[in-house]
């Protein structure tokens, strides 16, 4: 169970994680209930949630890079980018300067970085960390997302109500701060070699356009990336915003709470997708990551349309509950169907391929202001997981004879203790 933490990277690498989720997830929900109380406009709360994603165009670019310039580099350098427009955050509110315009602004900063922090994370868990122990290790790393979903949330609304945004956004750039630190304690990585560049002589010179085309090539033409990668854009633009961006608006217009209610509602999803993570963990995972992600996706579409009909927050928050728990085996189950289909030279731009799928979450949060507005949160909720119940099938059957025991293992020559 505590296999990964023999690894010294990832003794500094985890704690790192868990401190970047946590200040995100607490700026996340302390922007999102201003942006809402302040504009009162769901549009404007869409248009909030759909620039966190913004970054998710360059992330085979950041891919690349990861690949060419290391891990940790990346990692450190985003990072330090957290905690300077954190630190902008405070001083507008500490002069009484911040409007929703500024919000937006600096969430258009942010967006183009913060989706690419996975990235980094799970190529450096697979390059790390030894193939009998990924399982374990993506599980860790998905407790401390979910984790921060949950005191996170909590600590987020709590010190926005109490001490008011500008003393609450104090302690998110501590966060990202001290996250920053502990990142210099994780592994140096080495380019993995491309044994093709030699039989390419003269033509193997690097380039950084043929380096991101080599990595989305080889998620096209690998069938269990390009199942993981279409099934995960599906989940991205039909599932994640009924249970993300879109919670401010179903806190304050369908349940009819206040930010502490909109903390609890993200606190339930969060718990169970921690519970999950710990099973992951505890257990070592479903023995078919790649059937398991079809199957919890499916379940979880069939929960969204009993949370989207909910008009009790009471049954909501227990919906939220399950729905977090099955999203969490879903989605760590892609992923470690990911890292097992890809090989290791490639490693960081599939991690960065597999990111343009969180470009679906702001194409659907922006579909969704739209279709509330004109459907109501209910028929658009069934709506969208319909859609996706659908389409989630059909991947299963088109790939169902590629979806076996992952083909191309990794090897523990590919991983390093450092």
């Amino acid at each position: 169970m505590t296999g990964p933490f023999r690894v010294r990277s990832f003794r500094f690498q985890w704690p790192a994680d868990l401190l970047t989720s946590w200040a995100t997830e607490m700026e996340t929900l302390i922007l999102g209930w201003y942006v809402m109380v302040d504009s009162g406009s769901v549009l404007m709360l869409t248009a909030f949630g759909s620039l966190q994603s913004l970054g998710t165009l360059a992330s085979p670019v950041f891919g690349m890079l990861g690949d060419r310039l290391g891990v940790r580099t990346m990692l450190c350098t985003m990072r330090a980018a957290y905690v300077l427009l954190a630190a902008a955050v405070t001083a507008l509110a500490a002069w009484d300067w911040l409007t929703p315009v500024w919000v937006l602004a600096i969430a258009t900063l942010t967006g183009i970085v913060r989706p690419n922090d996975l990235v980094m994370r799970n190529a450096l868990i697979g390059e790390t960390i030894p193939p009998p122990q990924q399982m374990g290790a993506l599980g860790f790393s998905r407790a401390s997302q979910d984790s921060a979903r949950v005191a996170g949330a909590l600590a987020g609304a709590g010190l926005s109500a109490a001490l008011g945004i500008g003393t609450a956004y104090v302690f998110v750039t501590l966060f990202y701060a001290a996250s920053f630190a502990l990142t210099f304690g994780v592994a140096r990585s080495r380019p993995a070699p491309d044994p093709t560049r030699a039989a390419r002589g003269a033509e193997a010179r690097p380039s950084p356009y043929r380096d991101v085309k080599d990595g989305l090539v080889h998620v096209a033409t690998t069938p269990a990336l390009l199942a993981a990668m279409l099934l995960a854009f599906l989940i991205n633009i039909s599932a994640y915003p009924v249970t993300s961006g879109l919670l401010p608006y179903v806190a304050r217009e369908v349940y009819t709470v206040d930010s502490t209610g909109l903390g609890w509602l993200v606190a339930s999803f969060g718990l169970g997708a921690l519970a999950g993570s710990i099973v992951i963990v505890a257990t070592g995972g479903p023995r078919r990551p790649e059937r398991a992600m079809i199957v919890y996706a499916a379940l979880w579409y069939a929960l969204l349309l009993g949370f989207g009909a909910a008009r009790d927050v009471r049954v909501g928050l227990a919906l939220m509950l399950v729905i977090g728990f099955v999203q969490s085996i879903a989605m760590i189950s892609l992923m470690a169907t990911m890292l097992a289909a890809a090989e290791a030279r490639f490693r960081t731009r599939v991690m960065g391929a597999r990111q343009l799928a969180v470009y679906g979450m702001p194409l659907g949060l922006m579909a969704a202001g739209v279709l509330i507005g004109r459907m109501g949160w209910a028929a658009t909720v069934g709506m969208y997981c319909a859609v996706g119940l659908v389409f989630t099938l059909a991947i299963g059957l088109r790939w169902r004879g590629s979806l076996g025991p992952a083909r191309r293992a990794l090897t523990p020559s590919t991983s390093r203790t450092a």
